[in-house]
């Protein structure tokens, strides 16, 4: 047994990963209630790869919370209020939550300033944009001319695009394979580029399917619904980074305060 001076050597912590939650009404017992949740999928994918994931709610103030937790995980959800890059609304944009997109991007901000490892999936990624000063298609076929990103409208289908990776790009070497592609369900997408970030994945017609931050250890943004396939490759390379990050700490120059 592994034992220090005074007594048995503890057992290593596992990293803790920080995965926002989103808000619905559901119906439960005859009562109408509106609860936190989250896909189990990115629990169960961050828990077998060893991390201890944990529901933070969309309230004023968790970004306090960033010093307890190793890694970020923003997933999918709803439309980005336009006015947050200075836009008006078009006709499709839909069910905005303007206070919860401040509450994400507070405690996005805090989580790249205290170096923490995040990834951004999806309406996560397009807040990564947004967060540095990038704009939203706020429809996607008004682009591209198809709804091959959301097919199937309003049933919830994911379509398949090939990807080009960037050679070299973390998402690269995540998806290293001779045909990697997407598996998406998505009517907005990355506009204007945000400050600071690298576009590291494209589809066939152009449409940005990955963004990484420039100059930190992992802050990556994928535009595919990472979590409703069986691929783990995204949450293990991440939680792989969150493990890295609590061994050997946040880099120097940076306050996790």
């Amino acid at each position: 047994m592994n034992s220090t001076r005074n007594g048995p050597a503890e057992t290593p912590r596992r990293p803790v990963i920080g995965i926002v939650a989103r808000t619905s009404p559901v119906t439960l017992h005859g009562s109408d209630l509106v609860v936190s949740l989250a896909l189990q999928a990115h629990a169960a994918y961050l828990a077998e790869a060893g991390c201890a994931p944990v529901l933070l709610p969309q309230l004023p103030g968790v970004e306090r919370l960033v010093d307890r937790v190793d890694g970020l995980l923003v997933p999918g959800g709803p439309d980005i209020d336009p006015a947050l890059y200075g836009e008006a609304a078009h006709p499709v944009t839909r069910a905005m939550t303007p206070d919860a997109d401040r509450v994400e991007l507070a405690l996005l901000r805090a989580a790249l300033d205290a170096g923490l490892p995040v990834l951004g999936i999806c309406r996560g990624m397009q807040l990564l944009n947004v967060l540095h000063g990038g704009s939203l298609h706020q429809h996607l076929p008004d682009v591209t001319g198809h709804d091959g990103h959301r097919p199937g409208t309003p049933s919830f289908t994911l379509g398949r695009h090939p990807l080009r990776l960037m050679a070299g790009s973390r998402i690269a070497g995540v998806l290293d394979e001779d045909a990697p592609e997407s598996a998406c369900h998505h009517h907005q997408a990355v506009g204007r580029l945000g400050d600071g970030l690298t576009v590291t994945a494209w589809a066939a017609d152009g449409t940005v399917e990955a963004v990484e931050l420039t100059h930190h250890p992992f802050a990556v943004g994928v535009q595919w619904e990472a979590g409703y396939t069986a691929d783990r490759r995204l949450h293990h390379a991440f939680a792989e980074a969150a493990g890295a990050a609590q061994k050997f700490g946040v880099p120097s120059g940076i306050s996790r305060t």
